[in-house]
């Protein structure tokens, strides 16, 4: 048996029924776009997660902040629907708990992610 790797930011919301599977496909999809970046992994809608699971809307906040990162880098505009409102958190959300590191995340988190109140890790896009 083989295992494919989410192709799209739209796979990843297909394939994810939780914030632990999104984190999962969310990592696979991060490899397949470093070994095979394609600007037509941004621009199918992905489905709204919010609702669906725990976190999920901080899911999609996240779906569009890697998107409107890593499109323009491929010479693409920012996928539309990267933009809609759906896609920003009212509240900030922290990858890491507590206050220790929040001024770190403050300061290191990608600008299409600041925009989105998720404040990551500056490597937050990269595969380990």
């Amino acid at each position: 048996m083989s295992y494919h790797r989410p192709k799209s930011v739209a796979q990843v919301a297909e394939w994810s029924h939780s914030v632990n599977e999104f984190g999962y496909h969310l990592q696979d999809f991060l490899h397949e776009h470093a070994a095979r970046p394609d600007p037509a992994m941004f621009r199918e809608h992905p489905r709204l997660l919010r609702g669906l699971f725990a976190q999920g809307d901080i899911c999609d906040a996240y779906l569009a902040a890697v998107a409107a990162t890593l499109a323009p880098k491929l010479g693409e505009p920012r996928p539309v629907w990267s933009e809609e409102a759906d896609r920003y958190l009212d509240t900030p959300w922290f990858a890491t708990p507590g206050s220790a590191m929040r001024a770190c995340l403050l300061l290191e988190s990608p600008a299409r992610f600041r925009e989105r109140n998720l404040f990551v890790t500056a490597n937050a896009l990269s595969v380990a």
